[in-house]
């Protein structure tokens, strides 16, 4: 019979990448709180006219990688492929733009796109996604990328770059459209297809085709940021000068932009040279036109999200344990009564303690915990119960030492008597 495996793209995670990702959950979870935000849950699957709205109609993601099929009514549904139109949707449908002056959220999880799968790009992956609405102040934009330097320095990264950039605004758009225009359609029969059709309804999209020879001829076109209006432009330098004020270095990419066609004003790029072409673990930027253009009220916005797989390839180090991980071996069913009361008393504690219900040797035992990386194995016997002691193995060390059976506070607090 053959064998059941994982869809392309698609994979299984487990061990040292799960605790990287936890990793960076939590520590996230601990500054979006210190920094005044709240979490909300929004469905993984919406309405396909969803994402054809907000995202765009001519982007890669609309045109190529969406998960995107008929429910049994008949209705087109779509696996989301990011999460700020599902957010925006639901800040409109639950009303929050009326109850809030700002709404400062955070979302965590799956995204689905249809990309041709590489090293820390899967067809699902794990986003963390940041947004706020009402604030259209540069302060804001600089806070984002404040909070962020918080997390990869708890998280222990150091070496990246962030770069920032303006694609400014409808006005600047509209003044930039026939600079670029005449440019691209003077070399037209050197663009692929798609930026043929994007020549004619967008041709900033140009800019994001990842079509080596289309790249080539971007790479010398002229720039949005040369021809920003002086509102763009006065947005832009104050959020500079937070930046500097936030002693936060950062390095001005004209030619940067974001994959998606809501984006205005301010743009921003987290970048490692380790993670290869597809450089960025973090992006984001400003949207001050994506709320109204969905129905709703003229409400400026910003945010970012996280790739979670990407950032945790950055993690050199193994992540450190919160708590010790216990191991309890015993021989002989005078011994394998101490589990429950033990477990008990371990997990009043908050302490890991595992053991194996059907064990047979002492030394399948011990395997079976250096395999679960445990710290320290506690060890008891018939002998050792005549004795009134339990041996403890200290795993990394190699040495171990013995404890009193009945006494309890011992026990319950074995972690705080190993640290002395």
């Amino acid at each position: 019979m053959e064998k059941i495996k994982t869809l392309r793209g698609f994979r299984d995670i487990y061990g040292e990448e799960v605790e990287k990702l936890r990793l960076i959950e939590t520590t996230s979870r601990k500054y979006f709180e210190l920094f005044g935000y709240r979490e909300i849950i929004i469905p993984v699957l919406e309405n396909t006219g969803l994402f054809i709205r907000s995202i765009g109609d001519t982007t890669d993601i609309v045109e190529k990688e969406m998960f995107t099929f008929k429910d049994l009514s008949g209705e087109s549904v779509t696996l989301r492929p990011e999460a700020t139109a599902g957010i925006v949707r639901a800040y409109l449908e639950t009303g929050m733009f009326a109850k809030e002056r700002v709404s400062k959220l955070f979302s965590i999880g799956p995204m689905f796109r249809h990309e041709r799968p590489q090293k820390g790009r899967y067809r699902e992956f794990r986003q963390i996604d940041v947004e706020v609405f009402g604030i259209d102040d540069p302060m804001i934009d600089a806070e984002l990328i404040w909070m962020t330097s918080f997390i990869l320095k708890e998280i222990g990264l150091e070496k990246y770059a962030i770069e920032v950039n303006s694609v400014g605004c409808p006005v600047c758009r509209t003044n930039f459209k026939n600079i670029i225009v005449d440019y691209f359609e003077a070399k037209e029969e050197n663009l692929c297809d798609d930026c043929k059709r994007r020549l004619r309804k967008n041709p900033l999209r140009i800019f994001d085709c990842k079509n080596k020879q289309c790249k080539e001829i971007g790479a010398a076109s002229p720039v949005l940021f040369d021809n920003l209006c002086d509102s763009c432009k006065i947005h832009f330098y104050g959020f500079l000068e937070y930046l500097n004020t936030l002693k936060l270095n950062v390095s001005i990419n004209k030619r940067l932009v974001r994959g998606l066609d809501y984006y205005t004003r301010t743009v921003f790029e987290f970048i490692s040279n380790e993670l290869g072409a597809q450089n960025a673990f973090l992006a984001g930027g400003r949207y001050n036109n994506l709320v109204e253009a969905m129905g709703g009220p003229n409400v400026p916005g910003i945010g970012f999200a996280i790739g979670m797989e990407r950032l945790a390839m950055l993690i050199d180090k193994t992540v450190k344990k919160a708590t010790p991980q216990f191991f309890f071996a015993y021989l002989g069913d005078r011994a394998k009564a101490f589990i429950i009361p033990f477990m008990e008393r371990f997990i009043e504690k908050n302490l890991k303690l595992s053991y194996l219900p059907q064990a047979k040797s002492l030394k399948s035992q011990m395997r079976y915990a250096d395999a679960i990386k445990a710290d320290y194995v506690l060890i008891l016997g018939d002998d050792e119960i005549e004795k009134n002691i339990i041996v403890v193995r200290d795993m990394a060390k190699g040495n171990q030492f013995n404890i009193p059976l009945d006494n309890l506070a011992l026990i319950q607090n074995l972690s705080a008597f190993l640290e002395k």
